[in-house]
């Protein structure tokens, strides 16, 4: 029974069950942000910001430390560049340190109740990130194996 045990986590424990991981969790992690980002746009748009949005963030959100306005526009384009950057494995813990920092944002200033239903999620992949990158799968190792040393 530890035998099978064992191969089993040395299975999943390997260079590429870890890349593998790190990728579904980049893709995870990402789309929440990104499908967050799309809703702050005109429908049928790349990327005009739409008057709810600013209305959002001057109302229902005004909690956020920030004028209003700054804070729709910093938002909406963090929630498109960042999770395009973690899906392509490109600067991987920058991205997640980013969108953590949003996370704690969103969690002190606009929604404090959903802590464990929500946010503790999205910080826990974020953390996966922050702490190991993007694995092999990632632009990030890509960039390293090419840099002079």
């Amino acid at each position: 029974m530890f035998s099978a045990y064992d191969r089993g986590v040395a299975m999943i424990s390997g260079k590429v069950a870890e890349s593998l991981i790190l990728l579904f969790v980049r893709i995870a992690f990402a789309g929440i942000f990104w499908r967050s980002g799309r809703t702050k746009v005109d429908e049928g748009s790349w990327f005009s910001i739409s008057d709810t949005t600013y209305y959002l963030f001057a109302d229902d959100y005004s909690g956020v430390p920030l004028p209003s306005d700054l804070a729709a526009v910093l938002a909406t384009v963090s929630e498109h560049v960042f999770p395009i950057l973690l899906v392509a494995g490109l600067f991987t813990r920058f991205s997640a340190a980013a969108l953590l920092g949003m996370t704690l944002v969103i969690q002190f200033f606009v929604f404090p109740e959903v802590w464990w239903s929500v946010h503790a999620i999205w910080a826990a992949l974020a953390l996966v990130l922050v702490a190991r990158g993007g694995g092999s799968l990632a632009l990030d190792a890509a960039l390293l194996k090419a840099r002079p040393v």
